[in-house]
């Protein structure tokens, strides 16, 4: 019975998650989710990727999403017409850090069961050296602008989209720390994209963003109404503890996590 059920459990996932999406010679980026249409005029299409190691995905870096579309409705002149997370590289080596498949199928199942705008994509986790965000960014510009053609606006003209990294606070409080950052990634990613950044509770925004003033105009930072300091490290420690994870973390993810035997050393 426990056979039959885990050979369900990976049909199933093998139609979320296909075998050449795994490897970077039969790679194809995901964009069934992007919108190709803008409903609104008089705006700039917008897609908002996620960086991170996602070990686990859990319900914040969703709901960083909705916070993001949320303010970007109310705040910009963006339309919002995709949402991407991408995993970081098992090449990263970080603490913690599970396969990258494992994290590619987790936020996949999560990203399908949750969301109806919001994807995974595959590319930054498959391949064979760390990537830097700047390049990840890059890859998602040549995917929707150059290979896709950007984003029809409203009248049926094509147009560029915007592509702006979605990080934490903690993310943006690294970037204005002399010597972590290349300034020549930096700029590149704050210059020529941009930031949202969802404030986190325990970082200082404003210290943050000190040391970042010229770039100013291009980072969005976007208040929790109501906290959340849920993380990835608080999670895999309640998992050895054999506590639970529902509310959390997704469902799928906590399923997947249960039926590969994840984050227990």
């Amino acid at each position: 019975m426990q056979a039959a059920a885990q050979e369900e459990a990976a049909a199933a996932l093998a139609s979320i998650v296909p075998e050449t999406q795994l490897h970077t010679e039969t790679y194809q980026f995901p964009a069934e989710r992007l919108r190709r249409r803008q409903m609104h005029a008089d705006r700039i299409p917008l897609v908002l990727v996620a960086c991170g190691s996602f070990s686990p995905l859990t319900f914040l870096h969703l709901r960083m999403f909705e916070m993001a579309s949320d303010y970007a409705k109310t705040n910009t002149k963006f339309e919002i017409i995709g949402g991407f997370l991408s995993p970081v590289s098992s090449a990263y080596k970080k603490l913690g850090l599970a396969a990258a498949k494992h994290r590619i199928h987790m936020c996949t199942l999560a990203a399908e069961k949750t969301s109806d705008w919001v994807t995974c994509d595959p590319w930054e986790a498959i391949q064979p050296e760390y990537v830097p965000t700047a390049q990840v960014l890059d890859h998602f510009d040549h995917e929707i602008n150059t290979v896709i053609g950007g984003c029809e606006d409203v009248h049926g003209n094509k147009q560029p989209v915007r592509i702006a990294l979605l990080a934490g606070a903690d993310l943006i409080q690294t970037m204005s720390t002399p010597g972590v950052w290349s300034e020549k990634d930096l700029d590149h990613i704050l210059g020529n994209f941009g930031a949202f950044i969802i404030e986190r509770t325990g970082t200082d925004i404003d210290e943050a963003l000190a040391g970042l003033k010229q770039y100013q105009e291009k980072i969005h930072v976007i208040p929790q109404v109501i906290q959340n300091d849920v993380s990835s490290t608080k999670v895999r420690l309640m998992r050895k503890r054999d506590l639970s994870l529902r509310y959390i973390v997704p469902e799928p993810v906590i399923e997947y996590i249960q039926q590969n035997n994840l984050y227990q050393e």
